[in-house]
């Protein structure tokens, strides 16, 4: 297998990586915040008709402005992250084969070997590599041919990395 294609300097694109990158990390943090929202309203709600319920409205307050803080973080860092890399536009490649993928953005370049990679997750716009537990890079698929994304679909799958649809 040999997959190459081009990267253009598109602004947008670094902050799509970012996004992807520290989405499926974050996202934890919007439940967790649903959860914290829901039990902050429901405490706040049964406490008001008892006796101790103004001495505790503060903590049951305090927990659902904390949940909703926590739904908005994961949203704003995505938004930040978009905002901030869009200076980094330059045109990049990759050149995926049955050992590595190499990837090059402007003059830096570097590899990650396939014996490396602990899974590689999709999502619809990239197959994010996971080196141990961290996301280590994406492989936009948008990018490449359908035939050359179906290869190496069916070559991660093969690897037991990505799972089968």
């Amino acid at each position: 297998m040999h997959i190459r294609f081009d990267v253009p300097a598109d602004p947008a694109y670094p902050g799509r990586v970012a996004a992807a990158l520290s989405g499926d990390r974050l996202r934890r943090y919007g439940y967790a915040g649903a959860v914290l929202t829901a039990v902050g309203t429901i405490g706040f709600v049964a406490s008001r008709g008892t006796s101790w319920g103004e001495l505790i409205s503060p903590f049951w307050v305090t927990m659902a402005v904390g949940g909703l803080l926590a739904m908005l973080y994961w949203p704003w860092l995505q938004l930040r992250a978009r905002r901030r890399s869009s200076g980094y536009a330059v045109d990049g490649s990759y050149d995926i084969t049955d050992e590595q993928i190499l990837m090059r953005s402007g003059t830096e370049s570097g590899g990650i070997a396939w014996d490396g990679v602990a899974r590689v997750k999709g999502t619809p716009d990239f197959w994010i590599v996971y080196v141990g537990g961290m996301p280590a890079t994406v492989i936009p698929r948008w990018l490449m041919s359908a035939a050359d994304a179906e290869t190496l679909r069916a070559f991660m799958t093969e690897r037991g990395l990505l799972q089968a649809r």
